[in-house]
């Protein structure tokens, strides 16, 4: 029997799937702490290194700004290695870029460290979709779910561990040490994924081989000009636009309300906190209807009412609206990725969906952090900018409204999908 028509019948992983998907999670823990633990730390770098809140920016802007870039080349750039050799050797250079954090001596060689851990995370983010698609078929919205969800979770673990860590050590050492996730990452992903070839494939799965050879057509010319593209693209961006926003500005403005660098780590890690049983809740709640709008509706309503009040009322009940972004931003963000899957069947060609709407959102969301640290130098607040976060909620639930389960196949019919790019 083969992988898909198992996974089909309700068969349980196989140990070998166990293992990738372990492997997956230990992965994504490692794809936000160079990002997260920024935020806690960041009065002690700007004193150090005299950086303004615009140019501080670049440090959650640029790596972001990588993602997107690369996710228009990723699959080209795999095409020598492999797709999953591939990873490992970016799991490599995300190790590197952390490491340099120990020694550090100014503001161009930490901003070039940041750039380092987003070309590396941007690699791992537009081939592991595929990667899911083809190994587990039918289960793929399922181990989707767990690997974004140890995404928010590694932001969580770092946005806690870090100020904590820096009472101890210095905040080069805090961010440096790291290192060692990414080494243990690496290790878990050589030893049980890359050395591992599927398969030939049957009905409709993937196998390494066919990925290997067909990486380099990349997410396709007709993504461009599909419309549905570009509304999946932006529903992401927008997404997007508020969890990196968050990432880098929330720790400093509540160290602005009067919270030391540790309570900041420790807010910023309940939001992610939030943001993991979101990442649970919500695409278990989604699996569940073939029209995903409603979970749509409400997690847009959870981020304008948390952003809202973020901006007019923080010192009300900052934890209930510090929890309700992290509900809305953790349950959009995999959803997201689950809505664009679900539109393709193919897992090369959802692949390659997958890497233009990542591109072309992470090249818009990589404004955000650095419009709000621009707002911040000019007006001495983030109001405004909590505020423009909080009208994007309500742009995301108009596009959203769009995305009945009904209308996947109108905009990417069968025939046409397997032909394009």
């Amino acid at each position: 029997m083969s992988l898909h028509s198992s996974l089909s019948a309700g068969a349980v992983l196989s140990r070998r799937q166990w293992l990738v998907a372990v492997a997956l999670v230990v992965l994504a823990l490692n794809l936000r702490p160079a990002l997260a633990a920024i935020g806690p730390l960041l009065q002690s770098i700007q004193s150090d290194l005299a950086l303004s809140f615009s140019t501080a920016s670049l440090l959650t802007s640029l790596p972001v700004l990588a993602m997107g870039l690369l996710s228009f080349v990723g699959f080209r750039l795999a095409q020598p290695l492999g797709v999953e050799r591939t990873v490992a050797a970016s799991i490599l250079l995300l190790a590197v870029g952390t490491a340099m954090r120990f020694w550090v001596p100014g503001a161009g060689w930490m901003i070039f460290t940041a750039v380092l851990a987003g070309i590396s995370i941007a690699m791992i983010q537009t081939l592991v979709p595929a990667i899911i698609k083809a190994r587990f078929a039918t289960r793929a919205p399922l181990i989707m779910g767990f690997y974004v969800t140890a995404i928010m979770a590694g932001a969580a673990i770092a946005a806690i561990s870090t100020p904590l860590l820096a009472t101890q050590l210095s905040w080069r050492e805090s961010l440096g040490h790291w290192v060692w996730l990414a080494l243990f990452a690496l290790i878990v992903w050589v030893c049980w994924v890359s050395r591992y070839q599927e398969q030939p494939a049957h009905q409709g799965t993937m196998h390494q081989g066919t990925m290997h050879q067909e990486t380099a057509a990349g997410p396709g010319l007709s993504h461009w000009r599909n419309p549905r593209s570009w509304q999946l693209a932006v529903f992401f961006a927008l997404g997007t636009s508020c969890y990196v926003s968050v990432l880098a500005w929330l720790a400093p403005y509540a160290q602005e309300l009067g919270y030391s660098s540790k309570q900041a780590g420790l807010l910023l890690g309940f939001l992610t906190a939030c943001e993991v049983v979101a990442g649970i809740l919500f695409p278990w709640w989604a699996s569940r209807r073939n029209d995903k709008r409603a979970v749509i509706a409400v997690l847009c309503l959870l981020q304008l009412i948390g952003f809202s009040a973020l901006a007019l009322i923080p010192h009300t009940a900052l934890l209930l609206w510090i929890g309700l972004i992290g509900l809305g931003i953790g349950g959009i963000f995999p959803l997201a990725m689950i809505i664009t899957m679900d539109h393709i069947e193919s897992p090369l060609q959802a692949g390659r969906l997958t890497a233009f709407v990542q591109g072309v959102g992470y090249l818009i969301a990589a404004l955000a952090p650095w419009a709000a640290g621009v707002l911040r130098d000019y007006l001495q607040s983030f109001t405004l900018a909590w505020f423009l976060l909080a009208s994007t909620s309500l742009i995301a639930l108009w596009l959203g409204m769009k995305f009945s389960a009904l209308s996947y196949r109108r905009h990417y019919p069968s025939d046409a999908v397997e032909v394009a790019g």
